[in-house]
This record gives structure tokens, C-alpha cells and sequence, in this order.
């Protein structure tokens, strides 16, 4: 596999692990008992760290696109195993 191939895979799995981490671990103003702004939404975060986030995500892609390789080296689920053939109507 091209290391330009493994960028990208990574950079996809990293956007999908950015998305599944970030609820994890933030509250709200009335959670943290902080006072709101004028016509600020009642669910915006008061304790979003993007430093967390970044971290958070770029561990989970790794894992992730580890499995990927390996999978992708050692053929454990090839196309031939996900029959989607009868789900289809094929």
C-alpha cells in the first residue's frame, strides 16, 4: 500500500473518530453552573477543549486504521465474506 493511500485511509478515519469522540465529556453552561450569554442555546458547551478532541480522535484513527492494515494484510473479512447478494433482492 502507497504511504499516500495509508494518508488518506488515516485522514477519512481520523474525520469519523472526530465526530465520535466529540459529546464525550462536555457539559453545559447549567451542568457546570456557569451563567449563560444573552441568546446563547441552552445545549452550547462551556468546557469544549479542541486540544482533547484532537488527541482523543488521532488515538481512536490510529487504532482504527491499525485494524484496517491488518485486516487489509492478513485477509480476515474479504469482499467474498459480506454477501450482500440476498439483501439486494439479487
Amino acid at each position: 500500500m502507497k504511504w499516500t493511500s495509508i494518508a488518506a485511509i488515516w485522514a477519512l478515519f481520523w474525520v469519523l473518530s472526530a465526530f465520535l469522540v466529540m459529546p464525550f465529556g462536555v457539559k453545559t453552561h447549567d451542568e457546570v453552573g456557569k451563567e449563560k450569554v444573552p441568546g446563547q442555546s441552552l445545549s452550547a458547551p462551556a468546557n469544549f477543549n479542541p486540544r482533547r478532541l484532537l488527541a482523543r480522535a488521532s488515538v481512536l484513527s490510529t487504532a482504527l486504521f491499525w485494524l484496517y492494515y491488518a485486516n487489509y494484510v492478513n485477509r480476515w473479512i474479504t469482499i467474498k465474506d459480506l454477501d450482500i447478494g440476498p439483501l439486494l433482492g439479487l
